[in-house]
């Protein structure tokens, strides 16, 4: 695997853990009443999935122009991982809107 694709595999696990991590800190903060802190924490959450996102796009651009990458277990993971980080995300804000109503 070279360096590039090592690089995107990287960005795609730790911007996906951030946007995981915030969004977890986002519900503590609407269990405890602090709405603004939660909303923070959800839009941070989102700004790590965009730059997810624009790791996973570099990838996929590649793919599609006929720069095939091996796919090994880190590549899987660093999907998964942003795969996880999303729907813990979309489900945090059902969670604060819950918090919300109670």
């Amino acid at each position: 695997m070279n360096e590039e694709n090592l690089e995107a595999i990287m960005g795609l696990i730790v911007h996906a853990g951030n946007a995981k991590s915030d969004a977890m800190e986002a519900i503590q903060a609407a269990k405890k009443g602090d709405f603004s802190e939660a909303t923070e924490k959800i839009q941070q959450a989102e700004a790590s999935l965009v730059e997810a996102h624009h790791a996973q796009t570099g990838m996929l651009t590649k793919e599609a122009q006929g720069d095939h990458m091996t796919v090994t277990l880190l590549t899987v993971h660093s999907q998964d991982h942003l795969m996880t980080a999303i729907a813990f995300t979309d489900l945090a804000k059902e969670i604060i809107d819950l918090y919300k109503r109670v």
